[in-house]
């Protein structure tokens, strides 16, 4: 009886504790609205510099229109997510006017349009130098909304009834991270959700909460399977990773090969002015996102994004510095690869993740960005998408795809699906990239053929002309696409739709998403791991999936 009445006042506590939360939440709702700017402003005493790049922000008219009905010219709500130093990854567009490090990144969310701003601010001018407008993307939570989105798990009647007893904050994973839930306002009206998550035996709870309407919306059970403990201790050499791979670009020379390379805040392991035998080819190369479906029916999982240690809005992050590796076949050394893993601490317990990102440099000019998940996830019946985005080298280029007869130009932007009837030239290629005068690649979409265990890629394709005069990934990206969709709206297509562009004889931009299908079946392991025991310690057990297409030389 005891425990049943201290139970209770626990849960009292917790639904208090919320309700003080969301009145809170509220009243600065108010307050903003009622102001000349209608946006909660970003706090922080101790940075002067923050706070001045906020003001210098907002004082643009091209950030504040966005912030009114355009026919009642009513407000609409806005925040301040983030504000961050530049970095190398977020100046490439900028050339020499952030050399001092005075630039800052300011990230604004409008919860009416589900609308992200991105600005970028000089603070030495004092100018903008840049606003980017991202429609159905949302930037990273600030902490205070990740705190809040967890109270409101807490407190939920429908989650502790279905959790079965009381729940504290500390069980509580991927609290920050973006989810959607089919059919509810998350789909429907694009607000800003996330999922806290409770592992219990050897099932997942979601919560997802709508921190737009500030309510649980939904909670829903997936299947994780049992097992051990962390395998390892983590060894995050955080500062290190940060001062020498975070901050500033390294360079890379190896046999014919010569390129930049630098971890970014969301967007993986980044590439950069790629030479081959002294011809440049690439402009930069990067993992932007990880979908993680696991319901094709109730679409529910997370938007993921990789990226640096610290000081960083990515879920998962890099664990050690980038490797550089003989990439052997047999007893030959054919290239070299570059090579980033990025993993959550509790990993490879339920419901967190191990992603590695491999640049593959063969001897012979041809290249591979291979994407892997190595498990365990959130559930047993998962669909990883990862997003890649290459930016090719030349003015001059066209895109074509073959047909199983000839090849046939694409003149305009467009999307292809991968497909179990896909026809391939007798090499395995499907797509070719060229110049005028027939330089370039052939590509080879993963089908089981690269020795990796891979299964085949079934990825989605999409070409766009590459813009100079606007961002689409030239800096880091948000998370630009649903987690959960099961159709080509991947994120790529807001570069395409509604009205695609000609991409003849020009830059382009090569968009690649595969859709990996994870297994916890006994035997036919898939973007799985486990922690078994052996000589009386956990180890990790993986069972991975790798991705990536094949890029070869036009001889």
């Amino acid at each position: 009886m005891r425990i049943i009445a201290f139970f209770s006042l626990l849960i009292f506590a917790h639904f208090v504790l919320a309700q003080n939360q969301i009145t809170d939440r509220k009243a600065a709702i108010q307050t903003a609205l009622s102001q000349a700017v209608p946006i909660i402003s970003y706090h922080n005493k101790y940075n002067t510099e923050q706070i001045e790049a906020q003001q210098i922000a907002l004082s643009d008219s091209r950030v504040r229109e966005p912030m009114y009905d355009k026919e009642s010219k009513k407000p609409l709500l806005s925040e301040v997510f983030g504000i961050y130093p530049a970095r190398e990854s977020d100046l490439s567009m900028f050339g020499t006017e952030c050399s001092d490090g005075k630039c800052y990144r300011v990230e604004i969310y409008n919860f009416a349009l589900n609308l992200a701003t991105v600005v970028m601010v000089d603070l030495v001018s004092p100018k903008v130098l840049a606003v980017n407008y991202y429609p159905q993307s949302q930037p990273d939570l600030p902490p205070h909304l990740v705190q809040l989105a967890m109270a409101i798990a807490i407190a939920s009647p429908e989650v502790v009834a279905a959790y079965g007893e009381p729940i504290s904050a500390e069980k509580l994973l991927m609290a920050g991270t973006k989810t959607a839930l089919n059919r509810s306002r998350c789909e429907r009206s694009l607000h800003l959700c996330v999922a806290p998550t409770l592992v219990k035996a050897d099932k997942a709870l979601w919560i997802i909460v709508d921190l737009t309407d500030l309510k649980v919306v939904g909670v829903r059970w997936t299947n994780v399977s049992v097992t051990g403990l962390p395998v390892t201790e983590r060894k995050l050499q955080n500062e290190k990773i940060m001062e020498c791979f975070c901050e500033k670009e390294n360079k890379l020379e190896k046999d014919a090969w010569k390129m930049n390379y630098m971890l970014t805040s969301s967007d993986g392991l980044r590439i950069s002015e790629v030479y081959f035998g002294g011809k440049k080819v690439i402009n930069d190369a990067k993992m932007v996102d990880w979908h993680v479906s696991y319901s094709n029916t109730e679409g529910f999982g997370y938007s993921d994004a990789i990226g640096c240690p610290m000081f960083s809005y990515a879920a998962v992050v890099a664990i050690e510095a980038p490797q550089i590796l003989p990439l052997v076949d047999g007893n030959d050394t054919i290239g070299f690869v570059l090579q980033q893993t990025f993993q959550s601490e509790g990993w490879p317990t339920a419901c967190n993740y191990n992603y590695q990102e491999r640049f593959e440099f063969y001897r012979d000019g041809r290249f591979r960005l291979v994407i892997g998940s190595l498990g365990r996830g959130c559930g047993n019946d998962g669909t990883y998408r990862p997003v890649t985005r290459i930016s090719f080298t030349g003015n001059d280029n066209n895109f074509a795809e073959w047909t199983g007869k000839d090849w046939q130009l694409w003149t305009q932007e467009k999307w292809q699906l991968q497909k179990p009837q896909t026809a391939y030239t007798n090499e395995g290629y499907l797509f070719k990239i060229a110049d005028k005068k027939g330089n370039g690649f052939f590509v080879a979409p993963g089908n089981g053929q690269f020795g990796d265990g891979g299964r085949g890629d079934f990825a989605y394709t999409y070409v766009t002309k590459h813009h100079f005069d606007k961002d689409e990934g030239d800096t880091d990206l948000l998370t630009i696409g649903p987690c959960c969709n099961i159709d080509y709206r991947q994120g790529p297509d807001k570069f395409i739709e509604p009205k695609p562009d000609n991409i003849e004889s020009t830059d382009l931009v090569f968009w690649y998403v595969p859709q990996l299908k994870n297994d916890n079946t006994p035997g036919k392991e898939y973007c799985w791991a486990e922690s078994v025991v052996e000589n009386g310690q956990y180890v990790a057990k993986v069972y991975p999936c790798f991705s990536g297409a094949m890029f070869v030389p036009i001889k």
